[in-house]
């Protein structure tokens, strides 16, 4: 009897002891985004033509991302929530920031599909032509500020970028 009670404490400790060594997350329900990095790529020409905006990410109950399907409201094309990684491009005009009328606006699909991860930690990459971009800039020095929103319809944080400097011409 006494070595049973040996072998279940031993047990016991040694599964606590594992238990201890695993990453425990717990993160808000509400996505939490940061600035990770903006890559630019050079064209045919030489000049940058595309660029990788990645953000860093947790969320806490699971629901970063939209299926295709998603189009139901508040989902539907047109409605406020259609999409849900939002950006804002500023240009440096005479040393101020100015927003650029046209947000970049995109749809970042589901990241956790099986929904078997509630606390997630990741990065999300976006592109972004900037062939497009360069029609309406009028500077080569941007910023961007951005959020997302959960199919909960939690917003993130608005974050901030440090200004980068575009070889466009």
């Amino acid at each position: 009897m006494r070595s049973k009670l040996q072998i279940f404490l031993f047990t016991a400790l040694l599964s606590l002891a594992f238990y201890g060594c695993i990453e425990q997350r717990e993160y808000p329900i509400e996505p939490v985004i940061a600035y990770s990095r903006f890559v630019t790529v050079d064209g045919l020409l030489g000049k940058d033509s595309l660029a990788y905006f990645t953000i860093e990410f947790t969320d806490g109950d699971g629901d970063i991302g939209l299926e295709q399907s998603d189009t139901l409201p508040p989902f539907n094309p047109g409605s406020e929530y259609y999409y849900n990684y939002f950006i804002t491009f500023y240009q440096k005009v005479n040393g101020e920031f100015l927003a650029i009328s046209t947000p970049y606006n995109s749809r970042i699909p589901d990241v956790n599909p099986d929904h078997l991860e509630k606390d997630l930690k990741g990065e999300i990459s976006i592109e972004i032509d900037l062939n497009i971009l360069s029609l309406v800039l009028t500077s080569d020095t941007i910023m961007m500020k951005g959020y997302i929103v959960d199919r909960a319809l939690h917003h993130s944080n608005m974050i901030e970028t440090p200004e980068f400097v575009l070889d466009l011409n």
